[in-house]
């Protein structure tokens, strides 16, 4: 059984494209980064999840100041991609091409794992989980950010990418199962983005008519951090 599903040639196409990085990467980070309790100055180790096509790298060393980043990826030709953009940068960036049930990494060595729109094309979620619990140092940070079930499900999505839709949680769901796997989430590092891009309708009731969105709406979008605490027993 597959551990992934692949993008379609759409989806990779469109994570190459400024709408992807200023809509969907940059606004996620930004609302990340205002979750997160007691910053630090510098995360040393980051991973990046999923790194895809590589946009996100200069963004996390700009923005979290780390002296490494590790990118990785299941897919070959993204991690290609995303070597060769940073080839002529100071990224300090090594990559490994991995599923994200069965990262190479030794336990207790990253201080930051980011995970952005990753989880929703992983088949065994609960080993990815455990795993992203497994390398991270006490004290640090999972910075999850994921579309859910409604959004996976919508009209738009289905037809334009590739999922393995049994798979897919609601935002509470992700919740429980990141804190199933021992992670503190704190109520003030949870936020439930009801971006445009997100809705069925793509915002066009509330920006054309405006008519606002209903507060019983299901929620499409989950951003929170999460935290390794130490090992009480170590």
């Amino acid at each position: 059984m597959s551990l992934f599903v692949p993008e379609t040639r759409f989806g990779i196409w469109f994570l190459g494209t400024e709408v992807w990085v200023e809509h969907v990467l940059e606004r996620a980070l930004d609302n990340l980064e205002g979750l997160i309790e007691d910053r630090k100055p510098s995360y040393p180790i980051i991973i990046d999840v999923g790194c895809g096509l590589g946009r996100s790298l200069e963004l996390l060393q700009q923005r979290f100041a780390p002296q490494r980043i590790i990118g990785a990826d299941i897919d070959s030709e993204m991690l290609d991609a995303a070597s060769a953009r940073v080839a002529n940068s100071d990224l300090k960036v090594s990559f490994i091409q991995t599923t994200s049930s069965q990262l190479p990494i030794d336990e207790q060595t990253v201080d930051l794992v980011f995970c952005h729109q990753t989880f929703h094309h992983l088949v065994d979620q609960n080993a990815a989980i455990r795993e992203f619990y497994r390398i991270l140092k006490p004290g640090g940070l999972l910075l999850f950010a994921e579309s859910t079930h409604a959004f996976i499900h919508s009209w738009t999505i289905r037809h334009l990418f590739r999922h393995p839709m049994d798979m897919q949680k609601t935002a509470n769901e992700y919740l429980s199962l990141i804190k199933e796997a021992d992670f503190r989430v704190s109520p003030q590092s949870v936020s439930f983005p009801y971006l445009w891009w997100s809705r069925v309708d793509l915002g066009i009731m509330e920006h054309w008519f405006g008519r606002q969105p209903s507060e019983d709406h299901e929620e499409t979008l989950l951003n929170l951090v999460a935290v390794r605490d130490p090992d009480p027993k170590g």
